[in-house]
């Protein structure tokens, strides 16, 4: 992307739109892994793949947009890439490991729940175990897919806000 604010400072868009425009080529590609990785998932390890498409489809989407707002969040923070890429790190390293991927959510002392409650990972986990391993429909994950929407709304608000349209 280097170069290319200065064209995007100039064009007549607002920033709720240009912050869209961000992340929705990236949502095409999260889905394209998705699929990938269930596809093979299901091929070499023989995870079952769900009956309710729409709901697997639904909780990754949010999943993918709370992911991707957290982004651009940092990125209106960050001074240039390497820093957003540093600053990543700190964002990622946490959200793995107090997401119950790797460790069981409920061993976890109660302020490593009440951080892990704040990260999309969390959430996604919980709902993507749901809707392949027990075939749960989304709307019984309501708790986890308000908490990606309410994070992707207030994330995608905040970026908004902290964009400014001129280069430093």
């Amino acid at each position: 992307e280097q170069g290319n604010m200065e064209f995007l400072i100039n064009t007549p868009i607002r920033p709720l739109e240009l912050m869209l425009g961000k992340i929705l080529p990236y949502l095409l590609i999260g889905v394209l892994q998705t699929a990938l990785i269930l596809g093979l998932g299901h091929l070499l390890f023989q995870v079952p793949l769900p009956q309710d498409w729409l709901s697997l489809w639904l909780v990754t989407l949010l999943f993918i947009l709370a992911s991707l707002t957290l982004g651009l969040l940092i990125s209106t923070k960050a001074q240039t890439q390497l820093q957003a890429m540093q600053m990543t790190v700190f964002v990622l390293l946490p959200s793995i490991l107090l997401s119950g991927f790797m460790f069981p959510y409920a061993a976890m002392p109660t302020i490593a729940q009440w951080l892990a409650e704040i990260l999309p990972a969390t959430h996604y986990v919980r709902m993507i175990r749901a809707v392949v391993l027990r075939n749960t429909h989304w709307l019984e994950l309501w708790p986890d897919v308000l908490a990606l929407l309410l994070f992707t709304c207030i994330g995608l608000l905040l970026a908004t806000l902290r964009f400014k349209k001129k280069l430093d």
